[in-house]
C-alpha cells in the first residue's frame, strides 16, 4: 500500500525512533529489551498517520521513501553473515558505549556485511573507513574486521558524544562527514530536521536506511 502525507509527520516518525530509549552513549541494551518498549510515540505517530490515510501532496513523501528497503532489508544471508561479527560489534559496544543494534545497523547499510568492501571513494571494510579517518583511529588494516568495528565503532562514538547523543546528526556525520555537517549548522534532532533536504541526497537516504535497519535489528 502506498501512503502518502505530510513530510513534517514523516521527520515526526524518524526522530522520535531515536529518541525513545535509543541512546546509544546510555547503557548498552540488553536482548531482553524489545522494540515494542522503545518505539511506543513511533508507533503511536505511525498509527496517526495510517488512520489519516492523508491525500498525495504534491511535494509529499511516501512511507516507502522513510525506509526504502524496509521489507528487505536484511535478508538470510545478511543475518548469517552478521553472526560471525556479533562477538567484535558486542565488544566494541561494550568498549565504546554504542548500543549494538546501531554498530550492525551502520554495517548492515555501509557494506552488508562484507568485510573486503570497497566503495567508488575508496572507504574499505565492513565501515566503510577512509583511509585517512583508518589512520586516525589506529586502524592499520580496514580489512580486518576487528580492526575495522573497533575504529568505525570509535568514530560513531565520538560523534554520538559531539552531538550530545543526537544519533540522527551523528549518522549523517558519519556518512557526510562531521565538517559538512557543521558548516550546515546542524547540532540537535530540529536542527536536523529543519535542514535535512539541504544534506546530499546520499546522505538522506543513508539516515533512512539506517532508521529501518535498526528497526528491523529490534533496537
Amino acid at each position: 500500500m502506498n501512503v502518502t502525507t505530510d513530510p513534517r509527520i514523516l521527520k515526526q516518525l524518524l526522530l522520535s525512533q531515536w529518541t525513545q530509549n535509543v541512546n546509544p552513549l546510555a547503557v548498552t541494551k540488553t536482548s531482553g529489551t524489545t522494540a515494542a518498549e522503545d518505539t511506543g510515540l513511533f508507533d503511536m505517530l505511525l498509527g496517526q498517520m495510517m488512520e489519516a490515510n492523508a491525500q498525495p501532496l504534491s511535494q509529499g513523501l511516501t512511507l516507502s521513501a522513510l525506509a526504502p528497503h524496509h521489507t528487505n532489508l536484511l535478508s538470510p544471508d545478511a543475518i548469517g553473515s552478521s553472526a560471525a561479527f556479533d562477538e567484535l560489534i558486542n565488544a566494541a559496544g561494550l568498549k565504546y558505549g554504542v548500543a549494538p543494534a546501531l554498530i550492525k545497523s551502520v554495517i548492515q547499510t555501509e557494506s552488508s556485511f562484507h568485510p573486503n568492501a570497497v566503495s567508488s571513494t575508496g572507504a574499505k571494510g565492513l565501515m566503510q573507513l577512509m583511509d585517512d579517518t583508518a589512520r586516525g583511529l589506529g586502524v592499520s588494516d580496514s580489512f580486518d574486521p576487528a580492526q575495522n568495528i573497533d575504529g568505525g565503532t570509535r568514530f560513531l562514538s565520538y560523534l554520538l558524544r559531539k552531538y550530545d547523543g543526537n544519533t540522527p546528526v551523528a549518522l549523517a556525520a558519519y556518512n557526510a562527514g562531521p565538517g559538512r555537517v557543521d558548516r550546515l549548522g546542524i547540532a540537535s534532532e530540529q536542527d536536523l530536521a529543519a535542514k535535512y533536504e539541504q544534506l546530499p541526497q546520499e546522505t538522506q537516504n543513508y539516515v533512512r536506511k539506517v532508521a529501518a535497519a535498526m528497526i528491523q535489528w529490534g533496537a
